[in-house]
């Protein structure tokens, strides 16, 4: 089967599919035939992704953290759309601050969704797929969850959370036929990473991030180059395919060797 059809006939629930990483995943998914349930809290991305994708894409709002609002649009997905096949959980937000100066309002706004709402999603969602004996259920965490960042305490923490999570769920629901694995990023061309970076010129930015900064004790990224979306997005398509049939609680790190995979 060509890599254009290999998840033909397959429904997935993608979450933070509006921009970003998570709009590359539907771009992944939908390119090798899947059809996707796009998710977000802001609408108008995944509208525009229905748009492109019409007759193939269904564009929903979501609040990862509103855990009956969850269960609700998976419950309607499953009743509409038919039996979700897969689910990959990318919303996710990042306040960067040292310990000292992050409120608690940062602290608990950062684990409601980069942890409390990867829960949320997997948990309505691997309930149908162990009733059912398959499925698969990627999250994207960070490469940040493996090594200490300064100033990037919450992210961090929240994002090792995930990873621990998934992992656990995973061994739960494999002898149900549900695989759960995880992708790693490290830094990646996105919003978010734009919004690490001062004002101004955007490639000085991005040649400081592969060359590293001792000063804050990040190694830089050996191939050379800033992750792109689409690098993620192909990371997570492998995993939800049957190429990966006998792949269950990996992490599979996706940063250009950046963390040196300490």
């Amino acid at each position: 089967m060509s890599a254009e059809q290999e998840l033909t006939g397959r429904l997935a629930l993608v979450t933070g599919a509006g921009r970003g990483i998570g709009e590359a995943v539907v771009h992944a998914l939908a390119g090798r035939g899947a059809r996707v349930l796009a998710t977000d809290l802001d609408a108008e991305g995944v509208t525009a992704l229905e748009k492109t994708y019409e007759g193939r894409v269904t564009a929903r709002t979501l609040d990862v953290t509103d855990p009956a609002a969850v269960e609700e649009l998976v419950e309607e997905a499953e009743r509409t759309l038919g039996p979700l096949d897969i689910a990959v959980n990318v919303a996710g937000v990042l306040r960067v601050s040292p310990v000292a100066d992050l409120s608690d309002e940062e602290w608990a706004a950062t684990f409601a969704v980069n942890t409390h709402g990867v829960f949320h999603v997997s948990r309505s969602v691997s309930r149908r797929m162990a009733e059912r004996g398959s499925g698969s259920i990627v999250t994207v965490a960070s490469n940040a969850a493996g090594i200490p960042r300064t100033g990037m305490a919450a992210y961090a923490a929240s994002k090792a959370a995930a990873v621990m999570f998934t992992r656990c769920l995973g061994l739960e629901v494999a002898p149900r036929g549900v695989r759960c694995n995880t992708v790693s990023p490290g830094s990646t061309l996105t919003d978010m990473q734009r919004g690490m970076w001062t004002a101004g010129d955007e490639e000085a930015a991005a040649r400081r991030v592969v060359e590293g900064d001792p000063s804050t004790y990040r190694t830089g990224i050996p191939l050379g180059r800033i992750a792109d979306p689409s690098d993620i997005a192909d990371a997570v398509a492998f995993l939800v395919s049957d190429r990966a049939r006998h792949i269950t609680m990996h992490d599979l790190y996706v940063d250009g060797g950046a963390t040196l995979r300490a």
